[in-house]
C-alpha cells in the first residue's frame, strides 16, 4: 500500500520524530511504499495568499476560494500545493501526525490544509441539488482513502476525559477529524494519542512504539469513527441539519457520530 505522512513538528531529535522514524521503518519493512512530508524540514510556506498562483487575480481583488480554483483547473498553482495534491492522489492512507499546541495543530499544519485543499480539489465538487449537496461528509476527491491522527501532548490523559478540564480529546479533534478530513471523503480511522510527554522514558516509549505498529499493520482492518455522511439521509437537505428523529433532542459533535 501508498503510505503517506504529513508530519508537522520543529525538531527531528525529539519524540515526534523518534515516533516518525520508527513508523516509516515499520511501515517499509512490511513492504509499504511510503512518503513523508516532514513540514518543518521542508520549509512549508503556511499562508494561503495571492502568491499560490503563478498568475495575478482573475478578479480585481485576490479573492481565495475563486483564485484557488482558477489555479488548480488551469494548472497554475505554485509547485509545492501540486506536489502534495498528487501525493494526496497517491496515498492509500494517510497519517498525519503533530504536537498538541492550544487546542489545534501547529500553525504550519494548517497552513498545509489550507494551501493544499484548493478549491475543486477538496472542496467545491459534485452537484447542488434539492437531494445532494456537493460531494463532502462522505464523498469527494480523497474518497476510499484512510486516515489517522497521530497526536502528542503534554496533558495527561485524565486532562482529556469527557469531565477532564481540557474538554473530551474527541471533541478537541472533532474539527480536524470530521472538517478537514472526512469533509473531503476520507474514511477516519480513531486516532493515537500519546499523554503527559513529559515524562516519557524508554520504557514508556516502545510500549508507545508497539502500540504504534498494531495500529500502523491494521490501518485497513480497523472500524473508522462513524460519522454521519451528509448525502446518505440523515440530514435534511439543503438545511444540513439532523432528521428531527435522528437522536431527538441531542446536540453537540457527538451527534454527528452514529
Amino acid at each position: 500500500m501508498n503510505i503517506l505522512i504529513v508530519a508537522a513538528y520543529p525538531e527531528a531529535h525529539s519524540l515526534n520524530g523518534a515516533l516518525n522514524h520508527f513508523a516509516v521503518g515499520h511501515l517499509q519493512q512490511a513492504g509499504h511504499q511510503v512518503q513523508v512530508s516532514s513540514l518543518y524540514a521542508m520549509k512549508w510556506k503556511s499562508q494561503l495568499d495571492a502568491d499560490d498562483s503563478l498568475v495575478p487575480p482573475v478578479g480585481e481583488f485576490y479573492h481565495p476560494s475563486l483564485d484557488s480554483k482558477h489555479a488548480f483547473e488551469q494548472g497554475l498553482q505554485r509547485e509545492d500545493i501540486a506536489q502534495e495534491q498528487e501525493k494526496l492522489r497517491w496515498a492509500d492512507a494517510v497519517i498525519f501526525q503533530f504536537p498538541l499546541w492550544w487546542f489545534s495543530m501547529p500553525a504550519i499544519m494548517k497552513g498545509w490544509f489550507d494551501r493544499v485543499y484548493a478549491y475543486g480539489f477538496a472542496y467545491g465538487v459534485g452537484e447542488h441539488s434539492e437531494t445532494h449537496w456537493g460531494d463532502r461528509y462522505g464523498e469527494g476527491t480523497l474518497a476510499g482513502k484512510r486516515a489517522m491522527l497521530l497526536v502528542t501532548t503534554g496533558g495527561w490523559a485524565s486532562h482529556y476525559s469527557l469531565r477532564g478540564i481540557n474538554g473530551p480529546i474527541d471533541d478537541i479533534l472533532f474539527p480536524i477529524q470530521h472538517g478537514m478530513l472526512f469533509y473531503p471523503g476520507f474514511t477516519v480511522l480513531p486516532p493515537m494519542v500519546i499523554y503527559h510527554t513529559s515524562k516519557m522514558n524508554e520504557q514508556k516509549f516502545a510500549a508507545y512504539c508497539e502500540e504504534l505498529a498494531g495500529r500502523l499493520d491494521n490501518l485497513w482492518q480497523t472500524e473508522p469513527v462513524p460519522f454521519r455522511q451528509q448525502n446518505a439521509g440523515d440530514y435534511t437537505i439543503p438545511a444540513l441539519t439532523l432528521r428531527p428523529d435522528i437522536a431527538p433532542g441531542k446536540t453537540g459533535f457527538g451527534v454527528h457520530v452514529k
